[in-house]
């Protein structure tokens, strides 16, 4: 069977628009001409207003040249290694209420001593990284609250594996909330 340029012409065209089409099928169908988008989200709320976040005012370890957004992200990077909340290292101050009628978190406060020892921690990562981590040809990976707090507030102490363990294959971490078992 013989196809004349013609045909290969529109074979062809036909299978280069369903590559174009068929990625934009799975894609959520537009609103209605008209419509204003970010009116109302699904369930008839309204979209939430995008967030600032102020310039940070006390920062001790932290360089100072650093932006309200820019202490965010490595907040919530600690607050997740460290499996803890803002709250943790930081005081609710009661004379300043949110709209949702808790007190907001007054981040410039040194009260409470878990900021000063995540400020120590920080410190001991940092030299850590600087002064052993760094002088290793091709170290890898820097250390991070995470490597020894795993997502919790009190990391579990390490516990040695039992003998005869194959050291090629490390194991498995307890679980959430269960302690390490000890050898026998």
């Amino acid at each position: 069977m013989k196809i004349s340029l013609p045909q290969l012409f529109a074979v062809g065209l036909t299978l280069l628009t369903a590559g174009f089409t068929i990625p934009t099928i799975a894609q959520a169908p537009a609103p209605p001409q008209g419509a204003n988008p970010t009116a109302q989200q699904p369930g008839g709320n309204p979209p939430p207003p995008p967030r600032s976040f102020p310039a940070p005012t006390n920062l001790k370890v932290l360089p100072k040249n650093l932006s309200g957004q820019q202490v965010h992200e490595i907040m919530d990077g600690w607050e997740a290694a460290l499996g803890g909340k803002c709250s943790t290292c930081h005081t609710a101050n009661p004379n300043d209420i949110a709209p949702n009628g808790r007190p907001r978190l007054d981040f410039a406060d040194d009260k409470k001593p878990e900021k000063a020892t995540a400020r120590l921690m920080f410190g001991m990562v940092e030299d850590i990284n600087k002064n052993y981590i760094g002088k290793i040809d091709n170290s890898g990976v820097p250390v991070t609250c995470g490597t020894c707090h795993r997502g919790h507030l009190d990391p579990g102490p390490f516990v040695a594996p039992p003998e005869g363990h194959d050291h090629d294959h490390p194991a498995a971490p307890p679980a959430a909330g269960e302690k390490p078992s000890l050898p026998r």
